[in-house]
This record gives structure tokens, sequence and C-alpha cells, in this order.
């Protein structure tokens, strides 16, 4: 996962991770898109403030001391997932042994516990692999035209006792497709359940985020995979014995003068350029947190409904960008990511945000977030 701005990261051995994973731009937003009905005057639109609130750093949650014993000093994304049996998993991204980012073995995903899933306690202490982690499922970093292929979670959730994660395959920012999969042993092993490409809905459906509600139905949040591209945000429920049938995704969109489900999808968020997204069910409500490319920031909105009006809901400020060495409270050099850590409340509200700065400063990290309306 690239951080927000990597064009001249360089390592020691002058090799960048972004010459590693090198993006490529081939994704066409909006195509197959419903025009939005967007209204014209915009509460939090993208070109207006947002409301800010107050957020701390709680730990460093990976890096040569915390996850290094583990063969994983140098990792990110760190999506959170409270297991079946009351560990916390944090399923990451390209993760890498050696003595800098690029050094040593690849791995992605890979899996990293902590054996307390008590949002004030938690302590990276095992991964899924034991002493050595490993990629969770076979990805062999392929060349490919514009780098080599990676597979990067854009979400890990719980269903019913059984967990599921998404998959992003391809070269980085240039995905060649989805794939998702399932795990009856707390994340030890993965069984593939179905794929999807990459072109679906104009590249809208490669990032995909999953709310897991009471009753019937998953709510799904998706948009393009590339932070250079703009895209709509598309809405999608699944009921929860389907989530593995790609047919079973049911859009939400607009047609005849109103919104319906099983009309084409239409986006519900306008355009932008989005980084990571994590949409949740929480406390009786909605909670979306994603990066916000322009301006860099990592934001949230509370909302009641999934198919609440996003076009009018207030956007909150989470983190800031800041400068290495000199940050305090919300400021983070190269923040992307902000994954909502599970047992969060408004009331006391974690999450997982990601650092790429150079290949020493690459690691994910725990935040907990005040005054989150």
């Amino acid at each position: 996962m690239t951080r927000p701005s990597d064009e001249n990261d360089t390592t020691t051995s002058g090799y960048s991770r972004r010459k590693l994973l090198k993006i490529g731009i081939g994704v066409a937003a909006g195509a197959g898109v419903v025009g939005s009905i967007t209204p014209t005057a915009m509460a939090g639109g993208p070109n207006d403030p947002s409301s800010p609130t107050f957020a701390t750093k709680v730990k460093n949650l990976s890096g040569p001391v915390e996850t290094g014993p583990f063969g994983a000093p140098w990792t990110d994304l760190g999506i959170p997932v409270r297991c079946p049996n009351r560990t916390m998993l944090f399923v990451c991204g390209d993760t890498f042994s050696g003595g800098q980012v690029g050094a040593g073995d690849w791995y992605a995903p890979v899996g990293l516990r902590s054996s307390s899933a008590d949002v004030n306690n938690l302590r990276i202490d095992g991964s899924v692999g034991g002493a050595h982690a490993r990629s969770l499922v076979k990805e062999p970093h392929n060349p490919a035209p514009g780098g080599q292929t990676t597979a990067l979670p854009s979400d890990v959730f719980v269903v019913d006792g059984v967990m599921y994660m998404h998959l992003m395959r391809g070269v980085l920012h240039d995905t060649h497709h989805t794939d998702f999969w399932r795990s009856t042993d707390n994340g030890e092993t993965w069984q593939f359940l179905c794929q999807w490409p990459a072109d679906l809905y104009g590249g809208q459906f490669q990032q995909k985020t999953y709310a897991v509600a009471e009753g019937d139905y998953c709510y799904v949040l998706s948009t393009v995979f590339n932070r250079k591209v703009k895209s709509g945000m598309l809405l999608h429920r699944v009921r929860k014995n389907s989530l593995g049938n790609p047919a079973a995704y049911e859009p939400w969109g607009y047609a005849n003068g109103g919104w319906r489900w099983g009309a084409p999808p239409t986006t519900v968020f306008g355009t932008r350029e989005w980084g990571e997204i994590c949409f949740r069910a929480m406390d009786g409500k909605y909670v979306l947190t994603w990066l916000n490319m322009n301006p860099l920031s990592i934001r949230s909105m509370v909302f009641p409904l999934p198919t609440s009006d996003l076009t009018r809901t207030l956007e909150q400020t989470m983190i800031l960008p800041g400068s290495l060495g000199q940050e305090v409270d919300n400021f983070v050099a190269s923040p992307y990511g902000g994954f909502v850590i599970p047992g969060s409340t408004f009331g006391n509200f974690h999450i997982v945000v990601s650092q790429w700065c150079d290949s020493k400063n690459y690691r994910i990290m725990q935040y907990k977030v005040n005054m989150l309306s």
C-alpha cells in the first residue's frame, strides 16, 4: 500500500517501495454508473471544511520491537477483526521480514494476533504462522506489467462465527480482480469462495467494506482502488447466508425519480479520490471512516441507516498530516488506513492508522478518537 505521497521515497539499497510495487493507472472511474442526483448544496462536501475531532496516539502496534519477533517488522493496513475465539487479528498488507521495507521475505496478506481483544489492552503477541508470520493465502508476487502482483485486504469481518476476507489482487493500484475467502478456525486457514472482475461497475466494486447489521443483511460500500482516479462510492446489500455468491449482491440506485434496491448502482457520495475505507454497524448506527485524498486527512461520518444521504452527513476529521519527528495529538506523518477497531463505542472510539514515510518508518498504530459526533 502506498503512502499518500511517495514519489521520491528511496531505501538505502536504492529501491523504493513504490518502485517495487509500481502503480499502474488503468481504471476509468465512473463507467457504467448512473448519474448522481447529489444536491447542489452539500453539507460536508469535498471542498468544505470538515468538523474537527481530537485524536491521540495510544501505541505502535507493529515495528521491529513490536512485531519483529514474528518476522514482520515492516507492515501496514492492519484491518482489525475480533475472532470467534475472542482474540484480535490484524490483517496486514505488504509485509517484509528484512532490515527495511523491501528487504527479506515479502508476504501479503499476513495475520498478526493480539490474545486480548480489549481495545484498551491490545498488544500483538502472535501471528498466523506461529513464530514467523506467513501469507494467509498464496501470493507469489509475480512480475507483471507495471510491477509485481500482490494481495491487499480491503476488509475482514465475522458473520455467525465465520470470518470473511476480501482481497484486491494484481499490481498495486492496477487491480486485476478481487476475491473473497472464509475461515472457520480464527483466521489460521482460509478457503476460497468467489471472485469479481476488476472492471465491474467501471472499477467501483474493487475496494469493498462490509457493515454487518442486525437482521439478514450485510451492507457493502465500494470504490475504485486507485488514489489517483476519481471514483463514486456504491452501496450494495447481500444476505448473510449468500456472502460468497456474487449474484446475490443487490445494488442501491436511483431510477424513475427515486432511490431503491435493485436499481442500477448509483454513487451515494459523488466522486472523489478515495484511499482506504471502513464501514461498520455500531451502537445502533453506522460509521464510515476513510482516507480522504484532497485535502489529505482520515475522516469519519456517523449516520442512522445504510441508505442515509451521505451528501448531507457531517464529515469529521480525525487524523491530519504532520511532519516526521514532530507528530503530536492527531498529526501523523504520511497517514493512511483508519480502520475501526472492534469493541469501539462512540464514547471510546479507536482506529488503526498506517504510516509509511521511508524505509524505516512503516507501521500500524492505534489511535483513540474523542468528540466523534
